[in-house]
């Protein structure tokens, strides 16, 4: 049974419907047709899942084959192509002469649906004993008045011949096909025979192909194709006339359909890597970029630039103003492929064009109309960072556009382009004046906290000059507006709550201007500013504080963090100012005041109760109160730190981060393709003649099986022994053991299954079940174990997610003298974690941006023996198979805490993050002997990842450090 599933097959159904050789036989030799078909699809069902039916043949015979119903005829030919035809050794079987009368019928039936399907069975029929009586039938076919049966003709020629004693049969076939495709009109047909000649007749066919190379351009799409195919198989043979042929292909790339036009390109680099051919086919592809509305051609398309750019970059740099018309495809993927290869092929001479296109697309994202117009402006502005940081010149022709974008919706969006400004600040001094007085003029636009707090940060840092820093007190006045911000309550406001009104009139009043009485919704008085924004937290939620300036109305919301920004902003403007020594002294100590009664408006804004949504938090505190001591001029000793190791920290975060840059595109580009050591394969030197058919084949599939991993596993084959898992005890009657292969999306398990005891096991199966994301592909099947046999069983199980399964299970078997069937439990398998995930490099806005979006999250405690927490971040770096996102610099020194952020991805597309913090607690006198404590929490997208990548930290991080260090 093992032999007639294993077998090959050209055909899979799956039927988990049941069903008997009676009732199959008693529906066969009824006369209603429609019981038949059921009863002939039950019966290649049951064939195609391993069930042997003998008895079921002769009754096939006697009351199918006379059947005229063509359905029937159609399930009787599928039934033949699935039955068993041989016997053990490899010999016809005596009745399967029994059907050749009933085909060589078919092959002349008046009807061309009957011959052609006959035709069509015929390709898969390897038996040379049913053949050789229809060969004539065959033949004849040719010139039947019906394409569909010359086509199918040709294809059953073609099949027959490439069997071993194919060229006996059919002797003069290649002369025939070649007569029939001079003179034959139908296109499939011409394909077919084109097909067949290149397959078995090369020499014919590269004949036929030049003599019609004048009507090349007026061929349909299919026999341009098999034209192609034609001359890769004619280059391979012979390399050295690939040169007669790039005509051919340059006169076929003009052909309008798309197919033709990649499948020509495709040809056109593997055969020359020539300048002008390259370029030829880059060309191409860019056209098909722009004319094709396929989301999937235009990614396919995407993908062969890839490879042209790795390879030719040079001449790849000519076309990336044609890759870039991409941009318009509505789809963020082909946008996001397109931007990625763009901005690797940007030189001196294109990047002003390159971030012209880049510019117009920013502008477009502001149509309301735009789909994912905030995404698609994001993207855009990283692809402008990057030109920016690689050519510095062009930085000046694009902060301005980008930074009308501050004040966008998208948080995001506007917190790219505000990091830019950023950089560009730190890395182009003579952009800074321009820079802070866009700065200052759009300021009032941003209402978002985190864009504001950077904005601030740039103006405390860059601002050098008297003018500068008199402008930035100034645009941070008018943005916090006049204090304080919660107003004194008047004589008629105190009074109000006496006369019986309500707790929101007694509230205070954040105001801004004059005031005017005012009639509340419940009849009571209050005061009224005129842009008032609260007056009390609950009006505030009703109201919002978008109404006023931007600082003022995010304080009012509750922001204390932003108000310490605010502080320590001033702090350094004043530092500075006081440190150029050109403003006089009264207005330095106005200056000074001024600020210092800002800081204080904050205080008391977070210290009135009820006054915001959220209280005032301790840090925060403690910062503006630190900025009051320096303001005040208590605190002298810190004026290096505000005005010049900040800007060292960025200085040297800045350079770091293009180092590593600069190192990851150095590190993939001086990625080896070849060992030193490998030999040359000089294919011009080889003599065909004496290649074997097999040989060539294996040059032909070298690539797919690199493409598909095949050869790494066969590589991999000599250990398997070190993944070998014992599923049963050694006094079990049965001993099984099983070898695991992980290869992306599928797990293959090899179980081996030893009978261990002096009878026979029959109906021996192997049945198991899985528990995650995992899913059984087969049924299990049936086998019978001699005294001593072994048996290798294999298992197919599809994996959809990255999780940590488990398959577990048990073999079934009866035994002679026992009338119940036996069970072994076997021990359970499970499936690591580590298979499916790779490190993986992301941007720290980016990650920060999936941290806030991913909703689950598993928080694992710090339970470890080791006490250095950067040997204990190493390891489980080295436990987890992820890449650690934090500056080796950041990580230095011995303070005895640490924060380290973490990612991976799997195959499946999934991010892992992962964030550790770690503190190693107080010990002796001398700070020895104490433990670490803290968490890792790990957020993912899918609960799978997360759970599972929490119980490999749980179990990896108790290892000892003796052992980690093994």
């Amino acid at each position: 049974m093992a032999n007639a599933v294993e077998r090959s097959c050209t055909m899979l159904v799956y039927n988990d419907k049941q069903a008997s050789a009676s009732e199959i036989r008693e529906a066969l030799e009824g006369n209603d047709p429609l019981a038949k078909q059921a009863a002939m699809k039950k019966a290649v069902s049951l064939l195609l899942a391993g069930e042997q039916l003998p008895a079921l043949f002769i009754t096939i015979v006697r009351y199918v084959l006379p059947s005229e119903d063509h359905m029937v005829q159609k399930l009787l030919l599928l039934y033949l192509e699935a039955i068993e035809k041989t016997d053990a050794s490899g010999k016809l079987l005596p009745e399967m002469i029994l059907i050749c009368q009933n085909l060589r019928n078919n092959l002349q039936h008046p009807n061309e649906y009957i011959r052609g399907v006959t035709l069509r069975f015929l390709c898969r029929i390897k038996e040379e004993e049913i053949l050789e009586p229809l060969v004539p039938s065959i033949l004849a076919n040719l010139e039947h008045r019906h394409s569909y049966v010359r086509r199918n003709a040709v294809l059953a020629i073609n099949s027959i011949y490439k069997l071993p004693k194919g060229e006996l049969l059919m002797p003069d076939a290649p002369e025939t096909i070649e007569r029939l495709l001079r003179q034959e009109q139908d296109l499939s047909a011409r394909r077919n025979c084109l097909a067949m000649l290149t397959n078995h007749a090369t020499d014919r066919a590269i004949r036929y192909l030049l003599d019609s190379a004048d009507q090349l351009g007026s061929w349909g799409d299919l026999l341009q194709l098999s034209a192609l195919d034609l001359i890769r198989k004619a280059c391979r043979s012979s390399p050295a006339e690939k040169g007669k042929f790039i005509k051919t292909i340059l006169v076929l790339l003009q052909s309008p359909s798309p197919a033709v036009m990649y499948e020509c390109a495709v040809t056109l680099t593997s055969l020359s890597s020539a300048p002008s051919a390259v370029r030829a086919a880059a060309n191409c592809f860019c056209t098909l970029l722009a004319s094709h509305s396929d989301n999937n051609v235009k990614l396919i398309v995407l993908d062969r630039l890839q490879e042209l750019k790795e390879k030719h970059r040079e001449v790849m740099t000519e076309v990336v103003m044609d890759t870039l018309r991409a941009l318009s495809s509505p789809s963020l993927d082909i946008r996001k492929k397109t931007l990625d290869i763009s901005l690797d092929l940007i030189t001196a001479r294109n990047i002003d064009e390159v971030v012209g296109v880049l510019k117009k697309e920013v502008v477009k994202t502001q149509n309301k109309e735009y789909d994912k117009a905030g995404e698609y402006r994001q993207m855009l502005v990283q692809a402008i960072h990057s030109c920016a940081v690689k050519f510095p010149e062009v930085a000046g022709n694009v902060v301005h556009v980008l930074m009308d974008f501050l004040g966008d919706a998208n948080t995001a969006s506007a917190l790219d382009v505000i990091f830019f400004v950023r950089e560009i600040m730190e890395t182009n001094a003579r952009l800074r004046p321009n820079v802070l007085e866009r700065l200052h003029t759009i300021f009032y636009q941003i209402r978002s906290s985190r864009v504001v707090s950077c904005a601030l940060w740039i103006m405390g840092e860059y601002c050098a000059t008297t003018s500068e820093i008199v402008a930035a007190l100034a645009t941070l006045k008018e943005a916090l507006g006049p204090v304080p911000f919660l107003a004194e309550p008047t004589e008629d406001e105190a009074a109000a709550p006496a006369a019986g009104s309500s707790a929101a009139a007694a509230a205070p009043t954040a105001t801004v201007g004059s005031k005017r009485p005012a009639v509340l919704a419940d009849g009571t008085y209050a005061t009224q500013s005129a842009v008032a924004e609260v007056s009390s937290a609950s009006a505030l939620a009703a109201t919002g504080a978008g109404s006023g300036p931007n600082l003022r109305a995010l304080l009012l919301a509750g922001d204390f963090f932003l108000g310490g920004v605010v502080a320590g902003t001033q702090v350094k403007l004043l530092l500075r100012l006081k440190a150029l020594k050109e403003t006089p002294g009264p207005q330095l100590n106005a200056y000074t005041a001024e600020a210092m009664q800002y800081v204080v408006a904050t205080l008391r804004l977070g210290e009135a109760a009820g006054a915001t949504p959220t209280p005032l938090d301790a840090d925060s505190r403690d910062r503006m109160m630190l900025c009051l001591r320096v303001l005040a001029g208590q605190d002298t000793w810190s004026n290096e730190v505000w005005l010049a190791d900040c800007r060292a920290a960025f200085a040297s975060l800045t350079h770091e981060k293009q180092r590593e840059a600069n190192a990851r595109k150095a590190s993939a580009q001086a990625r080896a393709a070849v060992q030193p050591d490998d030999l040359i394969d000089f294919q011009v030197l080889k003599n065909r003649k004496g290649l074997s058919q097999l040989e060539v084949e294996d040059e032909v599939t070298s690539d797919l099986a690199r493409a598909t991993g095949y050869a790494e596993a066969a590589a991999a084959a000599s250990s398997r022994l070190n993944r070998v898992l014992q599923l049963t005890g050694l006094s079990d009657p049965v001993y099984a053991e099983a070898v695991v292969t992980v290869h992306q999306y599928d797990i293959v398990l090899d179980v081996t299954v030893t009978n261990r005891t002096a009878e026979t096991m029959q109906a021996l199966c192997l049945e198991l079940a899985t528990m995650g994301d995992l899913k059984l592909v087969e049924r299990p099947q049936n086998y019978t174990l001699a005294p001593g046999d072994t048996k290798l069983i294999r298992a197919n199980i599809k994996v959809s997610s990255t999780e940590t399964g488990v398959i577990f299970g048990n073999i079934v078997y009866e035994g002679t003298g026992y009338a119940e069937r036996s069970v072994v439990v076997l021990n359970d398998i499970h499936i690591d974690i580590m298979d499916y995930i790779s490190p993986a490099y992301c941007a720290d806005v980016q990650f920060r941006n999936m941290w806030a979006e991913f909703e689950w999250e598993n928080k694992v405690a710090i339970a470890t023996s080791f006490n250095d927490v950067a040997a204990f971040l190493q390891h489980i770096i080295a436990t987890t198979n992820m890449k650690c996102l934090t500056p080796p610099s950041a990580l230095e020194g011995e303070c005895g805490y640490l924060a380290a952020n973490l990612y991976a991805k799997s195959v499946f597309g999934e991010d892992a993050l992962v964030n550790v913090s770690v503190e190693k607690t107080a010990g002796g006198p001398d700070g020895a002997g104490g433990r670490l404590v803290g968490y890792i929490r790990i957020r993912s997208k899918t609960q799978g990842i997360a759970l599972s990548l929490g119980d490999k930290i749980t179990l990896m991080q108790k290892a000892p450090p003796a052992t980690a260090a093994a």
